[in-house]
């Protein structure tokens, strides 16, 4: 058997294969009103679309537990009961289909209130449904960006309450599995990283300190998660930013990720989907094919965490050599599936294995 079809087990889920989606907004949500927030019918023929081809695991893209947690107006939430019931015919889709239906949950932080990325995604104000973003510390993403309040305590302890009940709803909604969104720049990677977090409280400075925001997010999904569902928590391994032992204000590092990554095994974290980037817009990043794979391989190396690897993996051949080597376990595609919703279809005819299809399809074999 191919190895980018074998199962894979996660506490009591057994995931179809190792082709995975990773997750993508679709800014398609609307901006205001008693619908704001909630999925539509794109996001379900989006994802549906991706469930037929043949994709073992779909994780919905970035949906916010908090109305200033979205990146942008027409971001998903789940910060209300109606987001809640609106994913539940998604989820049950996706699994007719024999996909394992999750959901990234998220907050935007300083990089919060922008424009969809095809009109500029350039800051918005209160005149087009923005809002006034916040992050660990008084310092804007960019050039043109708004300097974001800085949290308060108990601003931090709300975002956390606002995660475990976005878990409890996402739970509600027919979701498998929960990934936390600690990755690209946006809040609890922010609270990570050095470049962006200058607090002086129990929230920065030191290793310990500026972990400890994404260590208690984690722990309020874990207590609103069922304990056989798997948490899955997104990193960015580095901030492509010169790594230089004598000033830790350069930021996050892979040195860094696997300290975290042994941290969250202990907080109950199941697979580290390992991407990289995002917090400094102008770090200098080398991509290109299998571009981020080393930073997963270098986690599952070093730790006894499951990994996922992402970045330009666009061929079957590539993807099989990247799990079947013990880099990855399993990969996450992003816009390669966009380009083709049948992309694990096509890779199975390539490898040699027998993946199902849905009845009404069968007349194309």
């Amino acid at each position: 058997m191919s190895a980018l079809f074998e199962p894979l087990a996660l506490r009591s889920l057994t995931i179809p294969n190792r082709i995975w989606m990773a997750p993508m907004c679709q800014y398609s949500a609307d901006v205001d009103g008693p619908h704001r927030g909630v999925p539509t019918d794109w996001h379900l023929s989006h994802l549906g679309a991706r469930a037929a081809g043949g994709t073992g695991l779909i994780l919905v893209e970035a949906t916010a537990v908090a109305p200033e947690g979205r990146i942008s107006p027409a971001d998903l939430g789940l910060w209300n009961d109606r987001q809640r019931d609106a994913f539940k015919r998604i989820a049950s889709f996706l699994e007719t289909q024999g996909t394992i239906p999750g959901v990234q949950l998220a907050h935007a932080g300083r990089k919060g209130s922008t424009d969809r990325p095809w009109r500029g995604g350039a800051p918005v104000g209160t005149d087009e449904h923005g809002w006034t973003p916040i992050g660990p510390s008084a310092l804007p993403f960019a050039d043109g960006h708004p300097v974001p309040d800085e949290m308060t305590v108990k601003d931090i302890q709300r975002v956390v309450r606002d995660f475990a009940k976005a878990a409890a709803r996402a739970l509600a909604a027919g979701f498998k599995v929960i990934e936390v969104h600690g990755a690209h720049g946006y809040l609890i990677n922010e609270f990570l990283s050095p470049h962006s977090n200058r607090r002086t409280d129990e929230y920065g400075g030191s290793f310990e300190n500026r972990i400890r925001f994404a260590l208690e997010v984690v722990d309020a999904v874990r207590s609103e998660w069922l304990a056989e569902l798997p948490v899955f928590f997104r990193i960015s391994a580095t901030d492509w930013l010169t790594e230089n032992p004598d000033d830790e204000r350069e930021g996050w590092t892979g040195d860094d990720t696997v300290r975290l990554a042994k941290e969250l095994l202990a907080h109950g974290v199941d697979l580290m989907d390992v991407s990289t980037g995002g917090n400094a817009p102008k770090a200098a990043i080398p991509t290109g094919p299998n571009y981020q794979v080393p930073f997963a391989a270098r986690v599952r190396d070093e730790t006894d965490m499951p990994v996922g690897a992402v970045g330009l993996i666009t061929e079957p051949r590539q993807a099989e050599e990247i799990v079947s080597s013990g880099e990855a376990d399993v990969v996450l595609l992003g816009r390669e599936l966009l380009r083709n919703p049948n992309w694990a279809h096509d890779a199975a005819a390539e490898l040699g294995h027998d993946l199902r299809r849905p009845d009404q399809y069968r007349w194309a074999i």
